[in-house]
């Protein structure tokens, strides 16, 4: 018996002719590969160097979602400020210090990851999820709210006529469990509560505590320029206490025969509130403080005269050290209990001012205080 060698005759006819056309595509896809292989070897430093600089473009320019905040510098008080129109040409100066805040870029990221005093936070941490736009909007309410407060300060420490108008709270944000949410907005004015005014954000705050949660409330206010109330609930905040759910910055008005002027465009934030009551005291009051010296500082300033914590304290002792200050004002708070339970290492500023201070051996000498008086009298008393 004999075995056909040839498996052909056993296959279909249409079978044979549909492999031997497989074939014949196949191997024409792999000369097309070998003829697309040869073509990529001989450009791949071109697409190596076409791939690399779309990677260099996007590492330089692509904004992430992160910000680096860096030293920025120590800026005279008298650059931005003038009273009763007078140049004030007198030796030394008062000193705002200022830290700059730059949406990152990979390039930043990795700069600021090898880079000492520079610190990176999340787009979220950093503006609240704000865009740009609103988070500079909101800083120029804290720089309104200082300014004014900053002068009535100084002019009553002075002696001075002055008064500060309350005109009820801005609106700087809204909880999303706040019953208000979608009924105030950024900007907007609220100038009652339940029919009642107030002397200060305190009186509202307090005001507010004491209702009982879930109990209605009508909030008045001014929005877009129109006068409207709208209603909701109170809330419980995430501190424990009662509240509505929005945060919130005085909007004052400061009455007075003494013209402070201020061109602050550009530059936003309550911390430079203590070093504007120095110079604008110093000034109104033709005592010469400064006695020569490079005095720079930061800290918020309150209508009762307390100096409030601010935010980057380190980055800021940086940015004075490097101005050549000789004397650096750094607030000096306890940590408050909250802060406390969820940070148990926070540090005051006054300890990270120190902290920055060491590692950087400079001869500034740093002075913690806690209201604008000890400030004062430390530079009294000193030389």
């Amino acid at each position: 018996m004999h075995f056909h060698s040839d498996i052909s005759a056993f296959v279909p006819e249409s079978v044979v002719k549909k492999v031997e056309e497989n074939m014949t595509i196949l191997n024409a896809f792999k000369g097309i590969l070998k003829k697309l292989g040869r073509i990529l070897y001989r450009f791949k430093w071109w697409i190596l160097g076409v791939v690399g600089t779309v990677f260099l473009i996007f590492s330089l320019f692509y904004p992430l979602d992160y910000y680096v905040e860096m030293p920025g510098g120590a800026y005279d008080v008298r650059s931005v400020l003038t009273v009763n129109n007078k140049t004030d040409k007198d030796e030394g100066s008062y000193n705002f210090v200022a830290v700059t805040v730059n949406q990152a870029t990979l390039a930043q990221l990795v700069y600021a990851w090898l880079t000492p005093h520079t610190e990176i936070s999340t787009a979220a941490a950093t503006t609240g999820g704000y865009s740009n736009e609103d988070y500079m909007r909101i800083n120029q309410y804290y720089m309104e709210t200082s300014q004014n407060t900053a002068t009535y300060q100084a002019l009553t420490l002075a002696g001075k006529d002055v008064k500060l108008d309350y005109q009820g709270v801005y609106v700087l944000n809204v909880t999303k469990n706040s019953t208000f949410k979608g009924l105030l907005h950024l900007a907007d004015t609220v100038t009652g509560v339940n029919g009642k005014t107030f002397k200060s954000s305190q009186e509202l705050m307090a005001y507010v505590a004491d209702l009982d949660l879930g109990s209605k409330v009508t909030i008045q206010e001014i929005s877009n320029g129109k006068t409207k109330e709208v209603s909701g609930k109170i809330i419980e905040l995430p501190n424990g206490k009662n509240g509505i759910g929005i945060g919130l910055v005085d909007h004052t008005k400061v009455s007075s025969d003494v013209d402070v002027t201020f061109d602050t465009s550009g530059v936003g934030g309550p911390s430079a509130g203590l070093m504007f009551t120095l110079d604008i005291y110093d000034q109104v009051n033709n005592e010469d403080l400064r006695k020569g010296r490079k005095i720079a500082g930061t800290g918020t300033i309150e209508s009762d005269g307390s100096v409030g914590d601010i935010g980057g304290a380190g980055l800021k002792v940086v940015s004075a050290a490097k101005s050549g200050a000789d004397i650096f004002f750094i607030p000096n708070n306890p940590v408050d209990k909250e802060t406390l339970k969820k940070n148990p290492d926070a540090k005051t500023n006054y300890e990270e001012a120190k902290e920055a201070a060491k590692s950087l051996d400079t001869d500034m000498k740093i002075i913690p205080v806690k209201n604008v008086q000890e400030a004062i009298d430390y530079l009294r008393s000193t030389n």
